[in-house]
C-alpha cells in the first residue's frame, strides 16, 4: 500500500511541477461580452452544441447582412475584416485579433485587406440551433 500511495504522491508532484514548467500558454480573450457589449448566455433546452469552422474569404467578398443566434467566438487567422455593425460603427480586425460576435445585431463583414482572409468561428449553440441567419441591411 505504501508503494501504491508513494508512486501516487510522486504522480501528483510531477504533474504539478510540468504545469509550473509549461509556461507557453497565451491566453486568446476572457469576456462576458459580445463585441458590441451584450451580455450573453448559453442557450436554453437541448444538449449543448460547439461548432468550429474557418471561414475563408478573398478580398472584397462580404458575407451579406446576418444575424447570430448564439454566442460566436472568433480568432483571426490571415488577413483582415472590418466589420459593419450598423449604428454601432464598425470594426476591423486583423491577423490574431479575437472577438465575441454580436448577438442578434445584424452585421456585414467584408474582406478589407489585399489577401485572404481567414476567421477560426466556434459557436456555442444547442443541438440543432440556428447559427447564423441572413437579414435585411438595416435602414441607414
Amino acid at each position: 500500500m505504501a508503494l501504491i500511495s508513494g508512486l501516487g504522491l510522486c504522480f501528483l508532484v510531477a504533474s504539478q511541477a510540468a504545469a509550473l514548467e509549461y509556461k507557453r500558454l497565451e491566453p486568446l480573450l476572457e469576456t462576458g461580452e459580445t463585441i458590441i457589449g451584450q451580455t450573453f448566455v448559453y442557450p436554453q433546452g437541448s444538449p449543448a452544441e460547439v461548432t468550429a469552422v474557418i471561414v475563408t474569404m478573398l478580398p472584397g467578398e462580404e458575407t451579406g447582412w446576418h444575424v447570430h443566434e448564439v454566442p460566436l467566438f472568433g480568432y483571426m487567422l490571415e488577413g483582415e475584416l472590418t466589420v459593419d455593425y450598423g449604428a454601432e460603427g464598425k470594426k476591423t480586425y486583423k491577423a490574431g485579433d479575437t472577438l465575441m460576435e454580436a448577438l442578434d445585431h445584424p452585421h456585414n463583414g467584408v474582406n478589407t485587406g489585399t489577401g485572404v482572409m481567414r476567421i477560426l468561428a466556434v459557436f456555442m449553440s444547442s443541438e440543432n440551433g440556428v447559427k447564423t441567419k441572413p437579414v435585411e441591411a438595416p435602414a441607414d
